[in-house]
């Protein structure tokens, strides 16, 4: 019981201290433009139907086509090849990326997951391609996204969702095991984005 109370207030510590950060604003998304969520099995949607995926959802919730170009198992390095011919064939306005998790359960440094991390963003937006970044908690009893997340997001300048993520897999019900989670968790991961995205000003 104390273990819970005290994850719920570091949880809203954390809520909190995002609360007066300015949000980066994103180029308004015209009703055909498209809008890829790039990732791992978090964004393809394991653990739960393809139509409950957080991107199946979050399309409905804001009305633009979101492409679920997610692989399960990607880490950062293999994310960052695939991602020429994604722009490629899907010509996004906006991409939004969660990528991380595979590389922190196989050890792989934290300078090496933000270097790639960093190509990625980079190769998007020398593209002229809007970025979302979600941070991704580390494995771990008690634990959150690792700061390199927000360092990027402050570095590119770019709507950062920290948050949500760790909040769904901190809840037993929110999850299908213990790293992803259920139909009603990417549905409150795909809450969390469409929120970001109206207060970033895309939508």
């Amino acid at each position: 019981m104390k273990l819970a109370r005290w994850l719920l207030a570091v949880l809203v510590a954390t809520a909190l201290a995002g609360c007066g950060e300015k949000m980066p604003q994103l180029p308004a998304l015209g009703p055909n433009d498209v809008v890829v969520a790039f990732g791992d099995s978090l964004t393809y949607g394991t653990g739960a139907g393809e139509n409950e995926s957080y991107p199946a959802v979050l399309a409905q919730l804001i009305g633009r086509n979101v492409v679920r170009s997610g692989v399960p198992g990607e880490v950062t390095a293999q994310g960052l090849g695939r991602l020429p011919e994604v722009i490629e064939e899907y010509q996004p306005k906006l991409v939004i990326v969660t990528l991380g998790g595979n590389d922190m359960l196989r050890k792989v440094s934290a300078a090496e997951i933000k270097s790639n991390l960093r190509q990625i963003i980079r190769t998007l937006k020398d593209r002229g391609i809007a970025v979302v970044l979600v941070g991704v908690p580390q494995p771990a009893l008690i634990t959150s996204a690792p700061e390199f997340y927000r360092e990027l997001a402050k570095e590119f300048d770019v709507p950062y969702e920290g948050r949500v993520v760790t909040d769904v897999l901190y809840q037993r019900e929110l999850k299908s095991d213990p790293i992803h989670p259920n139909a009603q968790g990417y549905r409150r991961i795909a809450e969390a984005l469409a929120a970001l995205l109206k207060r970033a000003g895309a939508i």
